[in-house]
């Protein structure tokens, strides 16, 4: 609506009352609420004390709070004088928010913009929040960017509220006073999230778990669940990361004001964060107010897979809330802040994935409970009539407080295998029982001692090996293949060495035993180097409790590239460890009398090592009370 009347005078002539901008909309037209914590207040109170007038009005809105409930409005009146449309992808459940599914239009959020800019979705009226002019007659939409402005540039008729509390956010967020046809000066509060640290063990066991996955340099895109928030308290020793996210939240504030997050390693739009959406305090916005590190656009932008994977090593970071046994995922709503599920989830898992470097986590919980508390298993055979948020090819890394997987290139067995194995021990049986019942797995297979076993994450270790980063840790189930290669490569000598005879076959039940574990009773550690999920084994270390001398039986196999590395001693220093702390007495090995190399091996530990001749072979034992 260009003028070619002075914009300060015209925004005078064009200022009026909350009560007589809404008077201009009329029935049947559609109406746009801008968005998020950047929803224009006083307008939507207006809109609702006028509410029972209209007739078909029909109200379009990204996210909300629902500080007013027009969705009670549409209930009351059976949609009569307006009905809604949310742009929320979802498969709510939440009771306070299910009851409201029907006006849920599931998109990806890059599409949305499109959707007004082409006019396949018309908007008559926009309502939005600005900040006051500058001294050119610009306004920046400040916290909510996302479609808030393609609606704005769409709309035939904008009316805006100027709330002099409205941060001015750089980048691509502003629209001046000649595009906005009525203006509402009301100053009051932005909506806001205080800002509280995550106290949930379970979410900061899979913060920790996910920060071992983030590399120096990662840039990140982070949900608003608590999971993620956790996530982010737990990069506190990371160093350059970037962001180029959805939403901006406190906690990557404070990630920024520690220096962990200087966004100079990007490889695109390099020293600043990008975003289109702020959620969280009032400290927030004032940090937002004219940050020049700070750049707001568009969805169609921030959301675009292809320019999310133009930024170097990207890390989408996004909460599911069910994942079944094949990978497909749903994100439900959270009946605490309704943004969980918000369908900006596919854009992310796609372009992060194509980042040179890039990783797609989704978190989850293992398990939840109903309002009537039951406890449920969040890892399920079968979604049912839930909605797939993320389909099972595009899933790769999944994350629970029991551990990490990746299922990318994963046959289905092995995605059940690897699912099971990070479920809560309690529904892993179940788990697995349903799988042999959809033919997903072997019936002849067996989860034995690790149907009940916790991944004790603290024997974890990376190394590094002549250049090389080698991660020591205890075994997985989904090891079972890869041990039976390390196996299969190990040279003849080493065979008979750790076997005492030439084996030539290593069956499922010889790797089962060694893959399937309790870590108590029996604790298998591997060395892997290459990619998490595909990387070599080129160490196995074993020890399995001998009940009748409460000792534990301990037994080594190195690649043979990796031998004379120092990987035997650390394999048996975190063995005794783990032994010392599970209560067993000591560490007993059998080897030939000619392995001087497990001699010395044993001889590196700090306790009295006794040896004795049996049947040809030679039996070392060490007793934690006897030190050397």
């Amino acid at each position: 609506m260009p003028t070619s009347q002075h914009w300060a005078d015209s925004y005078v002539e064009r200022t009026v009352s909350s009560q007589e901008a809404i008077e201009r909309i009329n029935s049947g037209q559609r109406v746009f609420i801008g968005s998020g914590c950047g929803e224009p207040q006083e307008l939507v109170r207006a809109l609702t004390n006028r509410a029972d007038r209209f007739s078909g009005l029909e109200v379009l809105r990204l996210l909300t709070q629902e500080t007013i409930s027009l969705a009670a409005i549409a209930d009351r009146t059976r949609d009569a004088s307006l009905n809604i449309r949310t742009i929320y992808l979802g498969a709510t459940r939440s009771a306070s928010i299910a009851q409201h599914r029907r006006f849920i239009t599931p998109m990806n959020m890059s599409e949305v913009p499109a959707l007004f800019t082409t006019r396949k979705l018309p908007l008559n009226v926009a309502l939005i929040q600005v900040s006051p002019p500058d001294d050119f007659g610009w306004m920046s939409l400040g916290i909510s960017v996302d479609v808030t402005l393609d609606a704005a540039r769409s709309a035939d008729f904008v009316i805006a509220q100027v709330n002099p509390r409205m941060p001015r956010v750089m980048g691509q967020s502003f629209i001046h006073v000649n595009y906005v046809n009525l203006f509402v000066e009301h100053e009051e509060d932005m909506l806001s999230v205080p800002y509280t640290r995550v106290s949930s063990d379970v979410d900061k066991l899979i913060g920790q778990h996910i920060a071992r996955l983030i590399e120096n340099g990662s840039t990140l895109q982070i949900g608003l669940d608590a999971a993620s928030q956790a996530t982010l308290q737990a990069l506190s020793d990371k160093e350059d990361l970037g962001v180029h996210s959805q939403f901006l939240t406190d906690d990557i504030m404070h990630l920024y004001a520690r220096g962990n997050i200087t966004n100079r390693l990007k490889g695109f739009n390099d020293g600043k964060m990008v975003s289109s959406m702020a959620v969280g305090s009032p400290d927030l916005y004032e940090f937002l107010n004219d940050n020049p590190a700070v750049d707001f656009h568009p969805s169609d932008y921030v959301n675009d897979p292809f320019v999310i994977s133009r930024n170097n090593r990207m890390v989408s970071l996004n909460v599911a809330h069910t994942i079944d046994l094949t990978g497909q995922m749903s994100a439900e709503a959270s009946a605490n802040t309704r943004f969980a599920g918000i369908s900006g989830i596919p854009d992310f898992v796609r372009g992060a994935k194509r980042s040179p470097g890039g990783k797609s986590i989704l978190m989850i919980r293992s398990t939840s409970t109903d309002e009537d508390g039951t406890v449920k298993s969040n890892i399920v055979p079968s979604l049912g009539d839930v909605v797939v948020v993320v389909p099972r090819g595009d899933v790769h890394y999944v994350v629970s407080e029991f551990g990490v997987i990746n299922l990318f290139g994963k046959s289905l067995q092995e995605r059940v295998i690897a699912l099971i194995s990070i479920a809560h021990p309690d529904f892993r049986e179940e788990l697995f029982e349903a799988a042999k019942i959809r033919g997903l797995i072997g019936a002849e297979r067996s989860l034995g001692e690790a149907v009940k076993a916790v991944y004790p994450v603290r024997l974890e270790q990376d190394i590094d090996v002549d250049g090389r980063r080698v991660f020591i840790r205890p075994s997985k189930p989904v090891d079972e293949r890869r041990i039976q290669e390390h196996y299969y490569s190990l040279p003849s000598p080493d065979v008979l060495s750790r076997f005492f005879c030439q084996k030539s076959h290593f069956t499922r039940a010889d790797v089962e035993m060694r893959s399937q574990t309790d870590y108590v009773n029996a604790l298998s550690l591997v060395a892997v180097t290459g990619e998490f999920g595909f990387g070599r084994i080129v160490g196995v270390a074993e020890s399995i409790r001998l009940h009748n001398s409460n000792l534990a039986e301990v037994a080594f196999s190195v690649s043979e590239d990796f031998q004379g590395k120092g990987l035997g001693k650390l394999f048996l220093k975190k063995l005794a460890e783990a032994a010392r702390e599970s209560g067993l007495a000591g560490l007993i090995a059998f080897t030939s009398p000619s392995n001087q190399g497990m001699i010395r091996l044993f001889q590196t530990l700090p306790y009295k090592v006794s040896k004795k001749l049996e049947d040809g072979d030679l039996l070392l034992t060490c007793r934690f009370d006897e030190m050397a």
